[in-house]
């Protein structure tokens, strides 16, 4: 499929299943306009890359529903001069649209393979101001706090204390919080040293692991490094491509 029928598929998927649905920040529209999504997925699955639906990125994760990913976004407040973290930066869609809507990205990933292909294919697509790591989420990234807003992309029993910890002073903080099958988007918000909780609706996400979230995923258990690696030393480490 070359880019202008992949574009009208782009376009297709704004006007159809995004911006009907009370997403009406228009900085958000022109992001989801501009990131490719196909490039995000697998090969095989990049057909379907357009349609409202998440999708198999491996190791257990999933690439979330273009909707899901612009409503996160608006809810987020973002400004030009931002700073963000993303937990769970998976094949790095997200981050890819975020680093349209603010002006720096830090995103974490357990997966070590996933964190270097994220982290290799936002740097081919040009988008310098993402920083991806690898490591446990839920601990969030101190050497870039405090942040303007924080994202997490996984299911969370409860709010994680250090995100809450990085979050800076007017920051937002999206999550989805519940059991391992069905969570409330929740936002919190620091005015004045206090937390303030907003419902934002009901969501699904894979579950949030690490030392503040779920110890196993689904019932699987996994291994969570305690050690938090950049991506150039995961690519030193490992030299067979992905």
């Amino acid at each position: 499929m070359n880019g202008a029928a992949l574009a009208a598929q782009r376009q297709y998927m704004v006007k159809h299943s995004i911006a009907p649905r009370g997403v009406r920040d228009q900085r958000v529209l022109s992001a989801m306009l501009e990131v490719p999504r196909h490039v995000f997925v697998p090969e095989e699955l990049a057909e379907f890359a357009y349609e409202d639906t998440p999708l198999d990125i491996g190791e257990g994760q999933t690439i979330s529903q273009p909707y899901i990913v612009a409503w996160m976004c608006q809810a987020l407040e973002l400004q030009p001069g931002d700073r963000i973290l993303e937990i769970g930066a998976g094949s790095g869609y997200a981050a890819a649209v975020l680093s349209r809507l603010c002006a720096e990205v830090h995103t974490i990933e357990r997966h070590e393979a996933l964190a270097i292909g994220a982290g290799r294919r936002l740097t081919q697509l040009g988008y310098a101001n993402v920083h991806v790591h690898c490591g446990d989420g839920t601990r969030g990234w101190p050497d870039g706090a405090p942040y303007d807003a924080i994202v997490v992309a996984a299911g969370a029993p409860s709010i994680p204390e250090p995100l809450l910890a990085q979050l800076a002073e007017g920051g937002r903080l999206v999550i989805p919080v519940g059991d391992e099958t069905s969570q409330t988007l929740i936002r919190v918000r620091r005015e004045k040293g206090k937390f303030l909780r907003e419902d934002l609706g009901d969501v699904r996400f894979v579950p949030l692991v690490g030392a503040g979230g779920w110890t196993g995923d689904l019932g699987r258990a996994v291994h969570v490094s305690s050690k938090i690696a950049g991506v150039p030393e995961l690519l030193r480490k490992i030299a067979e491509p992905i």
